[in-house]
């Protein structure tokens, strides 16, 4: 399976106009190849299956990927194309056992070094940042930068997602760093109308 370009995340925190899975709908329909499902609320294993079960249904209709944030059960119980692991997670390894080869695995990265130690193991593709900072995490980390994730992409021969404030508007500027693809939050999730939101991003991107 190919690693998709452009990953929205839904997020339920940031607005209150949306669910996931609805964010996931309208992000399809606007043209993302991926949407991660990112909830970090206490919910039950039962709510995060329901919910990513929706994810599925609706990226399969558009032939996307669906990517379960942090939970290999979740992602194995849903049927999910993709997981992406936070830098505290169950380790690729134990995931891949898991899940198999057919389903993507990513893996985040906040630095050079980190990037280079997560792209030596079996992910498929590495979540790169915060590229310019971020409001959807309550204690990011230290902002990347371009040069940086240039020296990543150009470090390692896995693809690169880039992450952390990236918008419709700094997507060509990124793309030039010679990442793979973007991963975007809330210059969708937050917009008045998330469809042409994501529009605006997929037109950025090749392919």
């Amino acid at each position: 399976m190919d690693v998709p370009r452009l990953h929205v995340i839904t997020d339920e925190t940031v607005q209150d106009r949306y669910g996931h899975a609805a964010l996931a709908r309208l992000a399809l329909a606007g043209g993302a190849d991926a949407v991660q499902f990112r909830e970090k609320r206490p919910w039950t294993t039962g709510q995060l299956v329901d919910v990513g079960r929706a994810i599925v249904t609706a990226c399969r209709e558009a032939n996307a990927v669906a990517v379960i944030n942090d939970r290999a059960d979740v992602a194995l119980t849903t049927g999910a194309g993709g997981l992406h692991l936070g830098r505290d997670d169950l380790d690729v390894a134990s995931a891949r056992r898991i899940l198999g080869a057919a389903v993507l695995i990513g893996g985040t990265a906040n630095s050079y070094d980190e990037a280079m130690a997560v792209a030596d193991t079996d992910v498929d593709y590495l979540g790169v940042g915060p590229v310019y900072g971020t409001r959807s995490k309550a204690n990011p980390a230290p902002v990347m930068g371009l040069e940086t994730l240039a020296r990543i992409a150009r470090g390692t021969p896995k693809p690169v997602v880039a992450i952390g404030g990236v918008t419709a508007m700094r997507i060509p500027e990124t793309m030039q760093t010679g990442v793979h693809g973007v991963a975007v939050l809330s210059d969708v999730v937050i917009a008045d109308d998330p469809v042409s939101s994501t529009r605006a991003c997929r037109a950025g991107l090749p392919g």
